[in-house]
């Protein structure tokens, strides 16, 4: 059978023969990373090869609202008009879960003209890659993607639980990298690796992470663009499948109070496409110009960049140093406590990891943002802040502390609305705006706790 990576209209229709597929879902993420699209029977998706959709389906808040008005609609047409799109025959996968043999297919959002839709998260990593690509360079990722399995829970006025393991009794410690806490799990997560071998993906190590009931997942490396498209299924196929064992797996970046927050942190390397060499290391094996450049450009843009990798207000309360999670862009060599650890390594396998991204980010968002940074280092031929030694929790806070202030940080970024595209900075702004808007309509049990009889 063809190579996913090269297949063609014809190797699709061959391959949805093979598993006599009858149903085609139709995929597009969002901003938020949510799944939208049609469900199409087969003969129809043979017959047009992709869809329409009303643009701002891709550009919407977390709640499926919109701007009311505003710089948003100089990029979204007001009058809604439609896109066309595109299905990637690379992406095809089985739907595990369906009754009747069902296959997803992501597909790239176009304009009329025949342009990839600039604000879709695809096409942001796309514009992104091809920078590289252009520079006869292929960047190489890995994600690792944390998550906690949560009891049921139908009312969002009640907290989250542990869900009941086997034993019949919930986590109330916290079990790090404890495999008899992982085989609590074991049918939910047989069912996972069975779903993830059907779905092809790559995923490698499973463990169990710090926080009561918190899992963490690693992939494989790979080209940014089809590992992006991993998570995003993963992701979903992660919460039918607790569904199915009547548990909920949510990404939230802080879903309990008083446990570890959920990260996605982000290996990455760059690869001379001419000779196959890894950039970051010279001949003889030591860190190259490029390494250190390429920390640089982290180190520098990140901070303004935090919106789209930490882009709800949730997402701030995992940034803090009472939740072992990230305050800085420090970086380091073997050292979890700064934002850019570099791990111990072969030469050839150097490598930066990106620990400040939560698991609640856009896959496709978080590769761009910090594949733009890297890439804005390399061409300016940035230099890093002395290695980080010791530990970086007792350093300054050098991160946005909230959405509106990340917000106003990343508007005020030019290099970054360059690389990534002022209609994406433009759309991303206005509807992380937006929600923190609504989200300030809302008060706190802390607010009627402390300050209805105290103020």
């Amino acid at each position: 059978m063809t190579d996913k990576k090269s297949m063609s209209f014809n190797d699709l229709e061959q391959w949805l023969n093979e598993r006599r597929v009858t149903e085609v879902e139709c995929l597009v993420p969002d901003l938020t990373g949510v799944a939208r699209g049609k469900i199409l029977p087969r003969g129809k998706f043979t017959e047009d090869r992709g869809m329409r959709l009303p643009q701002g389906i891709v550009a919407m808040g977390v709640t499926g609202e919109f701007p009311a008005s505003g710089p948003y609609y100089d990029v979204v047409d007001p009058t809604d008009r439609d896109m066309q799109l595109r299905p990637d025959p690379s992406t095809v996968r089985i739907v595990p879960w369906a009754t009747d043999p069902t296959a997803q297919v992501i597909h790239d959002c176009f304009d009329h003209q025949g342009n990839l839709v600039p604000y879709a998260p695809r096409s942001v990593l796309r514009r992104v890659c091809d920078l590289y690509e252009a520079e006869g360079l292929i960047p190489v990722v890995a994600p690792e993607l944390e998550f906690y399995l949560t009891a049921r829970n139908t009312d969002p006025n009640t907290l989250l639980h542990a869900p009941i393991g086997r034993s019949g009794r919930a986590e109330t410690s916290r079990q790090a990298y404890s495999i008899d806490a992982v085989n609590e799990f074991d049918p939910l997560f047989e069912e996972i690796y069975e779903f993830s071998d059907k779905m092809e993906l790559n995923v490698d190590t499973l463990i169990h992470e710090v926080g009561a009931g918190q899992m963490e997942i690693n992939f494989f490396h790979a080209h940014p663009l089809g590992l992006a498209d991993e998570v995003f299924f993963f992701k979903r196929m992660v919460r039918e499948a607790a569904l199915r064992h009547d548990m909920y797996a949510t990404f939230m970046a802080k879903p309990i109070a008083g446990e570890p927050g959920s990260a996605m942190h982000i290996h990455q390397s760059i690869v001379d496409k001419a000779t196959g060499r890894n950039l970051f290391s010279n001949e003889d094996g030591s860190p190259s110009d490029a390494f250190m450049h390429y920390i640089g450009g982290l180190q520098r843009y990140v901070p303004p960049a935090m919106a789209l990798v930490a882009p709800y207000v949730n997402s701030y309360r995992r940034l803090s140093r009472k939740t072992a999670a990230p305050i800085n862009i420090e970086w380091g060599y073997d050292n979890r406590t700064v934002g850019i650890r570099s791990p111990i390594s072969t030469p050839q396998a150097r490598r930066v990891e990106n620990r400040v991204i939560g698991a609640d980010a856009n896959p496709y968002v978080a590769m761009a943002m910090t594949l733009a940074c890297g890439y804005l280092g390399l061409k300016n031929k940035l230099k890093p802040k002395p290695e980080m030694k010791g530990d970086a929790y007792l350093s300054p806070y050098a991160l946005p502390r909230s959405l509106g202030e990340a917000l106003d940080w990343l508007r005020r970024e030019t290099d970054l609305q360059e690389v990534l595209g002022q209609e994406f900075i433009t759309v991303y702004t206005e509807i992380k705006e937006l929600e923190f808007e609504e989200f300030m309509m809302v008060i706190s049990p802390w607010e009627r706790e402390h300050l209805l009889l105290h103020v």
